[in-house]
């Protein structure tokens, strides 16, 4: 019987294509889940918005709807990250399901009983927020478990595209349910969208991990995901480049409001028909980004992407057509899923499973941070610029960003072979220590061709970032000053228990660096590699 946990890797003819993950039962299963679970989001979004001006006449606690909202996703990126790559994601996510089921519910049942006051709207509004912020980094990280490598680049546009069809959808939705049926209700019918992902997701069978070690503590492992991230220059190109962008992208959301009230005199209908054209235009993005891939590298596709959103810009600063507009902001919802699509699946392909959620929390954190900052930022300029030369001027910085970033080259990950290696043997002790011991010295130990000592160090350069990547918390080479032709690399590991988890770290990917290294070793035996334990001098 065929396993339908399983990502297939049969029918090569739809390698690549748009539409092939789909082909995944359970991706198909949660991507539709999730389309159901946004538009719910988006209902919910509206109707609380809605409620809050209905209830109290302070532009305050209206203003605070939204940052109880984002705020728990910039602030707990990073927990989120760590509990995604510590605790089983399938059981994650379920209880964050669960969590924002009940809080919609219980705002439900309190706005239809007439008991919602603006204080426990916003404190069930927060604990929504907090709900999903514990919840986004599990989820993008489950999402290379359902598909197979080749298709993940499509999965995560598909979500994207998921993402921005209930945005198009919900909102409305909302507006129709608030007026004919009261905000609680809607309140009640975003409560009841979550079952499908539950539903989903409960009949997952996730393969369960093979180590036995126990699991990190919460500190050790944002501490650890942090370290990774800044010893992997593939992730740090990313982060840069991504950073780069949403800084100055984020001009647009931020001044489309103010652009269609007083520059172009529309009201809410015209604004919602702005909005939904970008989220089309990420529809569209979707549709066409696997045949864009398919020709074009990943640096190619970024560099045009952010020129045809900087050209964007330049529309929406010196044309005043309705339907121009909508058609430049279509563009620009292309570009912007296009750019999201690189930026998400090259993090998801970077890193590996045991440290895939911490990765994609930082670049949550960089995203939403982004957003945040440079939504203030051209807020600000706007009021001394105006409006039109402030997008010229987000035009120009983007365009310059480019140029800044440009010695940030972006890799493809296609080929990488992220699974463990488990190739390092089991050290041969003659102590047992505990897991809590150390730290600990590890000492290998090469016999190296003079001649050879250039090529030799710059291999080694890989290596050293494999090495703090996974655990070492420093590392040191050294060189024999009577038989120049001894090295000894070493690396320290905060404790036994850390050195296990290195064994458990090591990847393909990382073998082949290993093997590079250990290709200028001359010696008649393989390089000898000695495990030094810290002790206590006795008192």
């Amino acid at each position: 019987m065929k396993d339908m946990n399983k990502p297939s890797t049969k029918d090569p003819g739809r390698k690549g294509t748009a539409w092939s993950p789909l082909y995944q039962p359970v991706f198909r299963a949660l991507w539709i889940a999730s389309i159901v679970s946004n538009i719910g989001t988006w209902m919910q979004n509206t109707a609380t918005a809605w409620l809050m001006t209905s209830i109290t006449s302070s532009s305050v606690m209206v203003a605070l709807v939204q940052t109880a909202t984002s705020l728990p996703m910039f602030l707990l990126a990073l927990p989120a990250g760590a509990l995604a790559d510590v605790l089983d994601r399938r059981r994650l996510i379920l209880f964050t399901q669960a969590w924002m089921l009940a809080a919609a519910a219980l705002l439900g049942g309190l706005t239809l009983a007439g008991e919602t006051t603006p204080w426990i709207l916003l404190t069930l509004t927060l604990l929504l927020g907090l709900g999903a912020a514990m919840n986004a980094p599990a989820w993008q990280a489950i999402i290379p478990e359902l598909v197979t490598r080749t298709e993940i680049p499509s999965a995560v546009a598909l979500n994207s595209a998921g993402f921005n069809v209930a945005r198009s959808i919900g909102p409305a939705l909302g507006g129709l349910v608030v007026g004919a049926m009261g905000a609680g209700n809607a309140f009640l019918i975003n409560a009841l969208s979550y079952l499908g992902v539950v539903v989903v997701l409960y009949y997952w069978k996730r393969p369960k991990s093979r180590s036995t070690l126990p699991a990190e503590r919460m500190i050790g492992a944002m501490r650890t995901g942090v370290r990774f991230v800044r010893h992997a220059p593939a992730l740090r190109a990313i982060f840069v480049r991504a950073a780069a962008f949403i800084t100055c992208a984020s001009a647009l959301m931020a001044l489309l409001p103010i652009l269609a009230r007083h520059n172009l005199g529309l009201g809410s209908l015209g604004f919602g028909i702005l909005l939904g054209s970008f989220g089309m235009g990420a529809v569209a993005g979707a549709l066409i980004l696997p045949e864009i891939r398919r020709r074009i590298s990943i640096d190619l596709q970024v560099t045009l992407s952010t020129i045809l959103f900087a050209v964007v810009f330049l529309a929406l600063a010196y044309l005043q057509n309705f339907i121009i507009l909508c058609g430049a902001i279509l563009t620009a919802g292309a570009a912007w899923l296009t750019l999201l699509s690189i930026f998400n699946s090259s993090v998801q392909s970077m890193a590996p499973s045991w440290v895939r959620g911490r990765a994609l929390a930082v670049y949550m954190f960089i995203f939403f941070g982004g957003m945040a900052a440079g939504s203030f930022l051209w807020g600000t300029i706007t009021s001394y610029l105006g409006i039109s030369r402030t997008f010229v001027l987000a035009s120009l910085t983007m365009v310059a960003g480019l140029g800044v970033t440009a010695r940030f080259r972006l890799a493809s990950a296609e080929h990488l072979d992220l699974t463990p290696s488990m190739h390092w043997p089991a050290p041969t002790l003659a102590v047992n220590p505990q897991l809590e011991n150390g730290p600990v010295l590890v000492m290998i130990e090469y016999h190296i061709d003079p001649a050879d000592s250039h090529e030799f160090g710059m291999a080694l350069k890989r290596l050293r970032n494999v090495r703090l990547r996974d655990g070492a918390i420093r590392w040191d080479l050294f060189v024999d000053a009577a038989k120049p032709e001894r090295y000894i690399e070493s690396f320290l590991v905060e404790s036994w228990m850390e050195h296990l988890r290195q064994h458990e770290r090591v990847t393909v990917a990382d073998r082949e660096v290993e093997k590079r290294v250990r290709a200028f070793h001359k010696g008649t035996e393989p390089p000898v590699v000695t495990h030094l334990l810290a002790r206590a001098l006795p008192k």
